[in-house]
């Protein structure tokens, strides 16, 4: 298949192109700049320019295409402005599913297992709540999902909090960060609140099997582990910066964390059983943990 991917450069992305060019399939990435064009070029895939912002070039890059998978969303960071980001998701959803329209062409898009209620297990069959600290991404799961009824065989895949493995720059980072500039390895209360976590392989994996079989409509669970502990989190940190490890209390979650305190505090628990059921996908990297306990993480200043 000749696949249009977006964010084909990215940490995720770029896992997914290199999964797709190795069982056999073309790969086209937007590409926004020179730099971007030849990172692909570099990796075998070829480029497509234009931008997210420019509907015309998502258009006839879908339209050229057998298939797309869509991944590109404005990293969050203490410079994002979330609601702009999902917004332009959204509208991306929306020119991809107007090109697909009537074709059975896949189309397989990125949401989060965050669009759950903190404090509960998130699997497939939940809708997206809007009181979810993610629910500013649920029009662009429901624009995806309308586009099964107009021919378009179109899935979604959610990742949880933490996608890791080599060339990280999401949460676990932003925390090795903190420590490194305050000095010590912290997590809010007593730590037992999860996240989900899945390696950014496995993930790129799923993202294949979603193009090549997934049914039209269907959510799906790019979740390897159900929760680690934040506090377990905290520990491998402190371990290897050789920092103190310790609670901090709510309160003082906002002033220790920045930007981050809205995330680190959630329970964010999340099951793929049904994913695996479905497709025959089986997370077989390493869990989180045993990749941070690895080291690379701590090369640098907290960023990969």
């Amino acid at each position: 298949m000749r696949v249009f991917v977006t964010g084909a450069t990215g940490f995720i992305g770029s896992a997914i192109a290199a999964e797709l060019l190795s069982a056999g399939h073309q790969v086209v990435g937007l590409a926004r700049s020179d730099e971007s064009a030849a990172s692909l070029a570099a990796a075998g895939a070829q480029a497509h320019r234009g931008a997210l912002e420019d509907p015309g070039s998502l258009r006839s890059g879908a339209a050229a295409s057998d298939g797309v998978i869509h991944t590109a969303f404005n990293n969050i960071s203490a410079t994002t402005n979330f609601a702009e980001a999902a917004h332009a998701d959204r509208r991306a959803i929306e020119t991809f599913g107007e090109a697909l329209a009537g074709s059975d062409r896949p189309l397989v898009v990125t949401s989060g297992t965050g669009l759950r209620a903190p404090g509960r297990v998130a699997t497939e069959q939940d809708a997206p709540d809007p009181g979810s600290p993610a629910a500013l991404r649920i029009p662009s799961e429901e624009a995806a999902l309308s586009f099964a009824a107009r021919g378009v065989r179109v899935s979604v895949v959610r990742l949880p909090p933490t996608v890791h493995g080599d060339g990280d720059h999401g949460f676990v980072p932003a925390l090795i960060g903190i420590a490194r500039a305050t000095g010590v390895s912290a997590y809010p209360g007593d730590g037992s609140n999860r996240w989900a976590a899945v390696h950014r392989l496995d993930a790129a994996h799923l993202f294949r099997l979603a193009l090549e079989a997934a049914s039209p409509g269907a959510r799906l669970h790019g979740v390897g582990e159900e929760g680690v502990p934040v506090r377990d989190i905290a520990e491998v940190i402190g371990r290897h910066l050789e920092l103190p490890v310790t609670g901090i209390s709510r309160e003082r979650a906002d002033a220790h964390f920045s930007w981050l305190a809205p995330f680190i505090t959630l329970d964010l628990p999340a099951l793929s059983t049904l994913t695996q059921q479905q497709l025959g996908w089986h997370p077989v990297q390493p869990a989180l943990i045993p990749d941070l306990d690895k080291g690379d993480y701590f090369d640098g200043q907290g960023q990969r």
